[in-house]
């Protein structure tokens, strides 16, 4: 049995469905969680169907999170999607779910669940939903269709990386038979605040660069409160540093009040980091990563060793 129809069948055998994703989620995450909710409800019309974890008031277009006081651990199926690791699920006892399905494109961490369907070669884990969509008889219309566009687009910061022959196929499958608004999926992705411009002039004339070409700044909460953002705008705009000459590493660090720990959001444009994140208790990409930590000299050794990273491969060049 392929792997598909093994999915497809676990989803039909139960009635209580359980979608999480990583913490700190981004369209891909909440893209591929919402839009497998929409099918598998499309699908099966009376199961129980809910996607948990933290909402984002910036993605509220992409749809709206479920809000649970309790949790069936032992006779709901999970599916955790985006999130390569245990520690990073954004669901409270993550361990204590007895029937879980992970469904991703990062480079295996954990091993979770009965069935895992992973594909480090697709552009992102919508272009994985899609293609369980495409194999199986789960349903589809222009809403899900929309939500792994979106989740398409910008992990491959609209194409330009991370993107292959068959990721541009299946974009192009998905405007043309569901007749998706580019204008308007684009407004949504890519409309900002006038705060977060004010943030990115901020960035771009107090990062700290280093000869070889490390970057990083310290967002304090006073910094960002002054300028009218929050802790989470840093991570919406990093990707807007990728083409600047002298940097070839760069990381935006914020601390997170609430939870006692530092958020450190990573990209490269050549160094490897997602091993260097994990070492951290982080993850992700081989150029797009993150790491939490409540520690302050973890932090620090974080930075050396991005720095490090970043002489060597300026060396090797």
């Amino acid at each position: 049995m392929n792997i598909y129809k093994l999915i497809y069948n676990e989803i039909k055998k139960y009635k209580k469905i359980y979608l999480v994703r990583h913490i700190g989620p981004d369209p891909d995450a909440l893209g591929s969680q919402l839009a497998l909710k929409e099918s598998i409800k499309l699908t099966f019309p009376n199961k129980e169907i809910y996607a948990l974890g933290t909402s984002v008031s910036r993605f509220n277009y992409l749809g709206k999170i479920d809000k649970l006081n309790t949790y069936d651990y032992d006779n709901a199926l999970v599916i955790a999607l985006d999130v390569p690791d245990n520690k990073r699920v954004d669901v409270e006892d993550f361990s204590k779910f007895k029937n879980v399905i992970k469904i991703d494109h990062h480079p295996k961490v954990d091993t979770f669940g009965k069935v895992e369907l992973i594909n480090e070669k697709a552009s992102s884990t919508c272009e994985v939903v899609a293609k369980l969509l495409q194999n199986t008889r789960l349903k589809i219309n222009e809403s899900i269709a929309r939500k792994l566009y979106i989740g398409i687009i910008s992990d491959t910061n609209r194409f330009l990386y991370n993107t292959s022959n068959e990721t541009l196929f299946l974009a192009s499958d998905l405007i043309k038979k569901y007749k998706l608004d580019l204008e308007k999926i684009n407004r949504d992705l890519y409309s900002r605040p006038i705060s977060e411009i004010r943030l990115m002039g901020h960035i771009a004339s107090t990062l700290k660069v280093d000869k070889n070409g490390f970057a990083y700044i310290h967002l304090d909460e006073e910094i960002l409160s002054s300028i009218g953002t929050d802790i989470a705008a840093p991570a919406n705009m990093i990707n807007d540093f990728n083409n600047i000459n002298e940097i070839l590493v760069w990381a935006f660090i914020t601390y997170d009040i609430k939870n006692n720990q530092y958020r450190v959001n990573i990209r490269s444009r050549g160094p490897e980091i997602n091993e260097i994140a994990a070492k951290y208790g982080g993850g992700g990409h081989k150029f797009a990563s993150g790491v939490r930590t409540g520690e302050k000299l973890v932090l620090d050794k974080l930075l050396e060793e991005l720095s490090e990273v970043t002489k060597l491969y300026s060396k090797e060049k």
